[in-house]
């Protein structure tokens, strides 16, 4: 396997800080202790060679805690292509959801996923506080996927947008923290300065140099001068609207198909389909071993109602190794 020139051209130091292997060495060796009885079954060498497998592979985030899927950006873009291949299928029935069922399908690849970022998200699309109306699945997984990957970056924007309307001064230091919230400080959309927004070229140089400044995760600059390029003022949320559906930040990304493709999944379907085959053939194998008659002559109908009790072992393991 040959090393990428971006490999060659850093620093050891440097190359795995930005790659975040210390964070996944870490994780590993805390998953190695807690099941080491396990693990000792079949070997260190194999675990690790799995664990690091899954991580190539982005099935690493699956049924973990939020704190883990938020800590690196290829946990992030791992998530979001989890949540897409898993219920992509809400979108292809034509199906729309409310933001509490967008929230219920999260917290089932990850259970302490956190209702802040799914009200957020659904506020970019719904423009307001109407958060209970009904969205279709394309339009929450974009906004979702911006809102997600650049959370830290948003809170910022949020902060600066403030400072523009209030006329503070262009200097201060935006330091994002969690308890600040991207939309605490938010005005009531009655007022003016709401619907009217910033300037967009000042908002512009603002969110240029606050890219450069943090070392967190921000959108192509190409992507958000194209975004302020085309309008003359913008409000707060018109920048998110416009951000999450601009082609250049899902391709900056890389997490999603296009839009357009979203519904689609040749791979994923394939091996739906293969289980559906399989399930059929299962469940047409113990009808016909029913209609046999038992050692005494009776029908074998309470063994079948037993076999149906039973989750099907057709379904597929999503995680190679023990989960803590």
């Amino acid at each position: 396997m040959m090393l990428s020139p971006e490999r060659l051209a850093l620093p050891d130091y440097e190359y795995l800080a930005q790659r975040h292997v210390l964070t996944y060495m870490e994780d590993a060796v805390c998953q190695l202790l807690e099941n080491k009885e396990d693990i000792s079954q079949y070997g260190v060498a194999r675990f690790f060679t799995e664990y690091f497998n899954s991580v190539c592979q982005g099935t690493h985030i699956l049924f973990r805690e939020f704190s883990f899927i938020q800590a690196t950006p290829h946990n992030r873009a791992s998530f979001l292509r989890a949540f897409w291949r898993c219920f992509r299928t809400v979108g292809k029935n034509g199906d729309l959801l409310t933001m509490k069922e967008y929230h219920c399908l999260l917290q089932l690849l990850c259970p302490d996923f956190p209702l802040e970022l799914t009200q957020k998200a659904a506020r970019i699309v719904l423009m307001d506080d109407a958060v209970d109306c009904l969205m279709s699945f394309s339009d929450f997984l974009l906004a979702f996927q911006t809102q997600f990957y650049y959370s830290e970056f948003l809170e910022s924007v949020a902060a600066i947008y403030q400072d523009l309307l209030s006329g503070k001064n262009p200097n201060t230091v935006i330091v994002p923290t969690s308890s600040s919230g991207q939309h605490r400080q938010r005005p009531a959309l009655g007022e003016t300065s709401m619907l009217e927004g910033v300037e967009a070229s000042l908002f512009y140089q603002r969110l240029e140099s606050l890219c450069d400044r943090h070392k967190y995760s921000c959108p192509p600059p190409a992507v958000v001068r194209e975004v302020l390029g085309n309008v003359q003022r913008l409000t707060f949320y018109g920048f998110l609207v416009a951000l999450s559906k601009h082609h250049g930040t899902n391709q900056a990304l890389g997490a999603l198909p296009d839009k357009g493709d979203l519904m689609h999944d040749p791979a994923m379907d394939e091996e739906l389909e293969r289980l559906v085959v399989r399930s059929r053939l299962h469940r047409t194998s113990r009808q016909h071993r029913a209609e046999e008659p038992g050692d005494f002559g009776f029908q074998r109908r309470d063994k079948l109602e037993a076999l149906e009790k039973v989750p099907s072992a057709l379904a597929p393991t999503p995680y190679p190794y023990p989960r803590q």
